[in-house]
């Protein structure tokens, strides 16, 4: 099965299991746009708290808020998005599809880190235990030739990109021979800018109304509060400010199912430094963040951080955290060093002075900030890629059986248990609920007593239910039930008394939080 089919089937897994569906779907949808359905938002609000207590809880000098999505026009002058929140855009001709010309580019790259790592792949399948990879990368006429043709693309993009030149990025798609994915033609217009910000009304009446924006991003909301929350929390840097919430981008080229949509949800986070400390704390946050990732154990060969070439406006150095999707690897959070970008402009828009006075030094200055900036829907999507598992059985009588299984981590799964009567009948199904009483105040349940317990099993399988307790006659005599693990399949007898420890230990989050500070 080829990764694309996988992620068909992904998707369509998402929408027949009550994750993810189109938007306003009975009116044909709306293009890239999308509603999480019941297990979805479980999803959601488990990975949004996962983060949140991370960042706010294990952190004593980072609190949260919660900005208006609705903001002072002048907000997005002095962030530079009215000038400068723009995409390069790219047609085809005889398509008529729209791209955005620095994506085809970097598709273009990644074909080539591609072919590289085929090369690699067939030596070390030729040379055995004997392959040296670092020599062979460096001495194999091929590979260096990819390399060498792959990094000048790459610095003539990023070149071009940071000076504006938009005829040469078109050049480059040329001297690339990249075709249309539609068309498989050439036959490109020139590239144009496309400012992404959605334009609205605010007013009693269509001709007093003055425009105003959806905001394109979180960060500004913490940005104009910074004084409000460092004097009425009387925080000392260095410190952060964390929010979660929507923001809004006019993306004309949304693709991927979740990974890129025009309304979406961010988890970001502000951290407010000294002039000259900045660089150290970016490092910090780096190695903080990807610890978050990892805690939740995909594998660490899933991950991988991508330094800027080109850095916006705003930044002197800026990574990506990368994961490894069905389409290859693509970023899921950013750390910036944004300077004192941000709050030396809004102090210089708004005539307000917004500095930080140190008591201790007696010193006013415009603090510099390191951004942590992570989108929640790519974060649903990159779990349930990770996640979603097809394995095929073999029976006690030889023969096989398949099952689609989501090995969501246990602390995010958005049902941690089920609780099965193994009949409907007997006495079982009241001792069922009183287990579902007594775990449904700190852990979401589900209970279930239609069809088999097997086809229950793989019903919770596919929704990523970490754990199912199953009430027999037994339990009636000794007041013990049957766990069964979702991932191994395994199965053990326990006191009724011992699940909420059980479940605790199991699909608790302060696992992850152990591994994250160890």
């Amino acid at each position: 099965m080829t990764q694309e089919d996988l992620f068909k089937k992904l998707i369509a897994h998402s929408k027949e299991y009550g994750f993810i569906f189109p938007s306003s779907e009975i009116y044909d949808g709306l293009s890239a746009v999308y509603d999480y359905g019941q297990l979805g938002v479980e999803l959601k609000n488990n990975i949004k708290k996962y983060w949140w207590d991370a960042m706010v809880r294990l952190n004593e000098n980072i609190v949260g808020i919660d900005a208006a999505i609705f903001m002072h026009p002048k907000v997005w002058e002095a962030s530079g998005h009215v000038g400068a929140f723009n995409d390069p855009l790219i047609d085809n001709k005889d398509s008529k599809k729209r791209y955005r010309a620095d994506v085809l580019i970097e598709d273009w790259l990644a074909k080539q880190d591609e072919k590289i790592a085929k090369e690699v792949e067939k030596a070390r399948k030729r040379f055995g235990e004997a392959f040296d990879e670092a020599m062979f990368v460096e001495t194999n006429p091929r590979v260096t030739e990819l390399r060498k043709k792959r990094d000048e693309v790459n610095h003539r993009m990023v070149t071009a990109l940071t000076d504006n030149n938009l005829a040469e990025v078109k050049t480059i798609i040329e001297d690339c021979g990249i075709v249309c994915p539609i068309s498989g033609t050439k036959n490109w217009t020139e590239v144009r800018q496309f400012n992404l910000m959605f334009e609205t009304k605010i007013g009693s009446v269509a001709e007093g109304a003055g425009t105003i924006y959806l905001r394109p991003e979180t960060a500004q909301g913490i940005f104009v509060n910074f004084l409000n929350v460092q004097k009425t929390g009387r925080m000392k840097i260095p410190f952060g400010i964390a929010q979660i919430g929507k923001a809004f981008r006019n993306e004309i080229v949304a693709r991927q199912f979740i990974f890129r949509m025009r309304e979406f949800e961010q988890m970001e986070m502000q951290f407010f430094v000294h002039p000259g400390d900045e660089m150290k704390w970016y490092e910090h946050w780096k190695a903080f963040r990807m610890k978050w990732h990892k805690a939740l154990g995909f594998g660490d060969d899933m991950y991988r951080f991508h330094d800027h070439e080109k850095l916006a406006h705003y930044a002197n150095a800026a990574a990506d955290i990368e994961f490894k999707f069905p389409f290859g690897f693509k970023e899921v959070e950013g750390i910036h060093s944004r300077t004192d970008f941000d709050l030396g402009n809004h102090q210089k828009f708004s005539g307000r002075k917004i500095q930080y006075f140190d008591p201790e030094t007696s010193e006013s200055f415009v603090p510099y900030v390191v951004e942590t900036s992570i989108g929640v829907d790519r974060m649903v999507l990159q779990v349930l890629s990770a996640a979603y598992t097809e394995e095929t059985l073999t029976k006690e009588d030889g023969s096989k059986d398949e099952r689609v299984v989501l090995k969501i981590p246990a602390a995010i799964a958005p049902v941690k248990v089920a609780v099965l009567p193994l009949i409907k009948k007997d006495g079982l199904p009241e001792v069922a609920r009183e287990i579902i009483d007594s775990l449904k105040f700190d852990y979401a349940c589900q209970y279930d007593e239609k069809d088999s317990i097997g086809k229950r099993y793989r019903r919770q399988d596919a929704i990523g239910t970490p754990l199912c307790v199953t009430v027999d006659h037994q339990s009636l005599e000794d007041k013990s039930v049957t766990v069964r693990y979702r991932d191994t399949m395994a199965q053990k007898r326990v006191a009724i008394a011992e699940l909420p420890a059980l479940i605790e230990e199991e699909a608790g989050m302060k696992k992850l939080f152990k591994q994250i500070l160890g």
